[in-house]
């Protein structure tokens, strides 16, 4: 498995009033059976025992803080009220960090993050409803509540919600590369890709964003099947059946991206899937993917990723996958 000899740790730290979603939603993506070989997946709280949910029920911590020793990534999930942490947790929270432990939170589980002091002079993010109360709290902390979620390489924050969906497929492909994140999103049905960098949309209306997304999926969808061909913004906005400028608007509130900034993501994701799954050759790929050429691949994966068409596939060579597609007559 890429950059790990054994399962990656993931443990989830459950605050009192933890919001359910956000912890199954850690549970599907990274306990599920099928997982077994890639995570390891446990909960810890304050002490071992029942942790009383945001929404009436309880679950089983079978764990206390000393758990956080032997983690390699603690999940922070929303919890309500969003109270200070005891000052136990937050020192676990710094030890774990000084260890070299990532530290994801989620929705206001950035409020127990940001308690420790490791977000000051961070970007950060957290759900848009909650932005006012956090930036009150801690003004030290650059808060943007507009996105869906932000990278910052050791400590990471996500809005809540769906956006946790997201934000731990953002994990998984970080460990394990596009087609393993590709696959969990197969399984749980939801997209493959959002970027970090698209809106929470806190302001649209729920009609509102509905009739954008209706309008806008099927074209997304038919450029996906078709990244091989030559596409411009032209031709997708002619295929949306809307002007050149109002598609881009449009399009641009729906993802946080110009079209063509989106198209380009999407064609490297698929290049990513390809060097990790076949043994098609390096110019192959990147005519798949309608990069064009391996020289013009090389540029975005240096740019986008930091590394070569080569040294990618090196690192996430999935042998299995390959056989798959020798035979499938890739």
């Amino acid at each position: 498995m890429p950059g790990f000899s054994s399962p990656h740790r993931v443990l989830v730290l459950a605050l009192p009033g933890v919001v359910a979603f956000d912890l199954s939603t850690a549970a599907q993506v990274f306990g599920f059976r099928d997982e077994y070989r890639r995570y390891s997946f446990s909960v810890c709280s304050s002490a071992p025992g029942p942790v009383p949910t945001s929404t009436g029920f309880t679950v089983q911590a079978d764990a206390g803080l000393e758990a956080l020793l032997t983690a390699d990534t603690v999940i922070l999930p929303g919890y309500y009220p969003a109270l200070e942490p005891d000052p136990s947790v937050s020192a676990a929270l710094r030890a774990a960090y000084e260890r070299g432990t990532r530290l994801a939170s989620v929705c206001v589980g950035a409020f127990a993050l940001a308690a420790t002091g490791l977000l000051d002079g961070r970007r950060a993010t957290t759900h848009w409803r909650e932005a006012e109360e956090f930036q009150r709290r801690y003004p030290a902390v650059r808060l943007n509540p507009d996105v869906l979620f932000v990278d910052g390489g050791q400590i990471l924050t996500s809005a809540g919600q769906a956006a946790s969906i997201d934000f731990y497929l953002h994990l998984v492909r970080t460990d394990y590369g596009a087609a393993a994140a590709a696959g969990i999103a197969r399984r749980m049905v939801v997209a493959t890709h959002r970027a970090g960098g698209q809106t929470q949309d806190a302001h649209r209306t729920a009609r509102e964003r509905d009739a954008a997304e209706d309008e806008l999926s099927l074209v997304m969808e038919w450029a996906i099947d078709q990244m091989h061909q030559p596409l411009s913004l032209a031709l997708m906005a002619r295929r949306a059946g809307l002007p050149t400028r109002t598609f881009s608007r449009r399009f641009q509130q729906r993802t946080a991206m110009t079209p063509m900034r989106w198209l380009s993501s999407q064609r490297l994701l698929e290049a990513q899937r390809l060097l990790e799954t076949s043994d098609i050759t390096i110019d192959g790929v990147a005519e798949r993917c309608g990069l064009g050429s391996a020289a013009n691949l090389r540029l975005h994966m240096a740019r986008e990723l930091g590394t070569t068409p080569s040294s990618y596939r090196s690192t996430h060579r999935r042998p299995e996958g390959a056989a798959r597609d020798r035979l499938a007559g890739l």
